[in-house]
């Protein structure tokens, strides 16, 4: 294996970028193959997954015709993710992180093969569905937070917020494109081909991870374990940091507060109704999504400003503003566009604060740092939706996600004037 490039040159100067093409899409760190590798390899992986991701909930319900086996199903995928992100932060500090990106892909690509063989099979054994689930997301919390956390390693520090924007981008651009092709595919070739192309696509990735330099820990990692009390330590050094842990908080104040999703049901079948309820309904799915690809693809506007915590802030309000909007708008067309506002905000807010996870933290804590992250953003979100749903009922739609997105720029700014370490954080 060539690792000649497992120290990627941070001396060439970027091409100077005139014009139009400055606000465009910042690419600089393609510029190094390794980076590359990694990133080719989430393009392929970002749609894949989302075929099965459309799949599983499609097969449980098309069997037990109950979207409250659905919601069991997604259950059953959550806690192991957020178990073994946790200990796969603590063994990405500890050991190869090219050799446990190789481990991981290549049991996510096996279970995808599995959940072919399953649904081909005819089998339509919903217990057997979701012990796959359970397992692939095990897989993918071992995965994350190594992905995560090389990127550090294979960019120079100027270039953090440029590589996250790439890989955000792609990401998001999974989450519409995805589930459309699904749809799409589903009448054509079949539900159970849908994890094929997953599990094939998957293949793909593992070439990619394979072609990584290798990136071990920089100590030597000889007398580091990955158990409990190396996760409590990663803990520990969050609170002993307080841009670190500010960052963290500035997301979980974001989405639990601010993330209206399961309101969306209801507004698309009353406040919306006179547009139609499933035109309305896909609309407010897909606007915070097509922002974020948007934000992305415009990253060259943002990605070179060094004040990070700053950005982190002002993203964090501007998505709060827009929620607040969006709850006070009886257009469907103006709400959109405040979700697609919403959308960019995110993005901007996932750039920074990923620089900062992997700028403010040393080499052998990055791992557990990425670990804590992957749980924040997967568990945010459904705690919203916990709250949300609730507030929706008490108060009605509109007025909890008006509500919300106020405590977001509220709360925000408050922290912000009374601790001072994540505005003033910059690189």
């Amino acid at each position: 294996m060539d690792t000649s490039e497992s120290s990627p040159s941070v001396d060439e100067p970027a091409p100077v970028r005139k014009g139009w093409r400055r606000w465009a899409m910042d690419t600089r760190p393609l510029r190094r193959p390794a980076y590359r590798r990694l990133w080719t390899s989430t393009i392929v992986t970002a749609v894949g997954s989302q075929l099965t991701a459309v799949a599983v909930p499609k097969q449980v319900y098309d069997i037990t015709g109950s979207s409250a086996w659905v919601g069991y199903a997604s259950l059953a995928g959550l806690v192991p993710m957020v178990v073994f992100a946790l200990w796969g932060g603590a063994v990405a500090d500890a050991m190869d992180r090219r050799k446990l990106l190789l481990i991981t892909n290549s049991g996510i690509a096996v279970t995808s093969l599995l959940f072919w063989v399953q649904a081909f099979s005819g089998l339509d054994n919903v217990g057997v569905l979701m012990v796959l689930l359970a397992v692939q997301q095990a897989f993918f919390g071992l995965n994350s937070p190594a992905r995560n956390a090389s990127i550090a390693r294979l960019v120079p520090p100027e270039e953090l917020a440029a590589a996250n924007a790439l890989g955000s981008t792609v990401m998001q651009t999974g989450l519409v494109a995805g589930p459309l092709l699904a749809g799409a595919l589903i009448p054509v070739v079949g539900l159970p081909e849908l994890y094929l192309i997953d599990a094939v696509a998957l293949c793909v990735t593992v070439w990619a991870v394979h072609r990584l330099p290798s990136l071990p820990p920089l100590d030597g990692g000889g007398r580091r374990r990955a158990g409990v009390r190396e996760i409590v330590e990663g803990f520990r050094y969050i609170s002993r940091h307080k841009v670190l842990l500010l960052s963290f908080l500035a997301d979980v104040i974001a989405m639990v507060f601010g993330m209206p999703r399961a309101l969306f049901p209801q507004m698309a079948a009353e406040t919306y109704a006179s547009y139609g309820e499933g035109l309305a309904l896909g609309l407010l799915f897909a606007a915070i999504p097509v922002g974020a690809v948007l934000g992305g693809l415009f990253s060259g506007t943002f990605s070179r400003i060094r004040r990070h915590g700053v950005m982190v802030i002002g993203a964090v309000v501007a998505w709060g503003a827009a929620i607040a909007l969006v709850g006070v708008s009886l257009n469907l067309w103006f709400s959109v566009a405040f979700l697609i506002v919403a959308g960019v905000a995110d993005m901007v807010s996932m750039v920074f604060r990923g620089a900062i996870l992997l700028s403010a933290a040393t080499d052998e804590m990055r791992g557990r740092m990425q670990g804590v992250f992957t749980v924040v953003v997967a568990g945010g979100p459904r705690l919203a939706d916990v709250l949300h749903g609730t507030a929706g009922a008490a108060f009605g739609p509109r007025a909890a996600v008006t509500g919300g997105g106020v405590l977001v720029v509220v709360v925000m700014l408050g922290i912000a004037a009374a601790l001072p370490a994540l505005r003033r954080y910059r690189i």
